[in-house]
């Protein structure tokens, strides 16, 4: 059996190996599986567009590797920010806003001067991940993880990536990007949600 993780963010395959690491299954990239597919993603949730993309890598699977898919499980998510104060954006926006090739240094600093001046009550928010799974004869399993905070009055910490270094986490007095790779993952919302999915994994792999 393998994993294919429709992704080929490496800071992302890292957690994701990480987490999964316990499932005796080879996890791959889709660069790493040779799979090159650029999936449109027109959901209007962080779930429906996980959804899209496993279904869609799949079915290519299916398509171009029949044997293969019988023995592959397609695993898709789809993550992001959501700041109360700006009506829940960049949300599943999280990787275009302000543009995709925008580095995410001017999209952090562009969302501070946005909430300056804005109290420690209003600058809640959450990073979401939804995680969908594609499995052999028409199985589908989805899980969904969230990660509660708020958004710092500035950028600290070179751990994380994406949007990691503008959020605060109060139980540690620190942002996501300066804490751990290991305490990171046993709070995170892309953490919670493969520990959900994982888990719903082996009962499909014992079965």
């Amino acid at each position: 059996m393998r994993i294919i993780f429709a992704t080929g963010n490496k800071d992302k395959m890292r957690e994701i190996r990480q987490i999964l690491g316990g499932i005796d299954a080879e996890v791959l990239s889709m660069k790493e599986a040779g799979v090159f597919e650029d999936v449109v993603e027109d959901g209007k949730t962080f779930s429906e567009n996980a959804r899209i993309k496993a279904d869609a890598i799949y079915k290519l699977l299916q398509e171009k590797e029949p044997e293969q898919a019988a023995q592959t499980v397609v695993l898709a998510d789809d993550s992001g920010l959501e700041i109360d104060y700006l009506n829940g954006e960049p949300g599943i926006y999280s990787a275009r806003y302000l543009g995709k090739d925008t580095p995410y240094s001017e999209k952090n600093r562009i969302i501070l001067e946005r909430l300056e001046g804005v109290k420690d009550e209003d600058r809640s928010a959450r990073f979401v991940c939804a995680i969908a799974a594609t499995l052999p004869e028409g199985k589908k399993l989805d899980a969904l993880g969230k990660m509660e905070g708020r958004i710092a009055y500035s950028i600290a910490g070179e751990n994380g990536f994406g949007y990691d270094p503008i959020f605060f986490l109060p139980e540690y007095g620190k942002t996501s990007a300066e804490i751990s790779g290991e305490e990171k993952n046993a709070i995170s919302h892309r953490g919670k949600a493969l520990r959900e999915i994982e888990a719903l994994l082996r009962k499909e792999l014992e079965k």
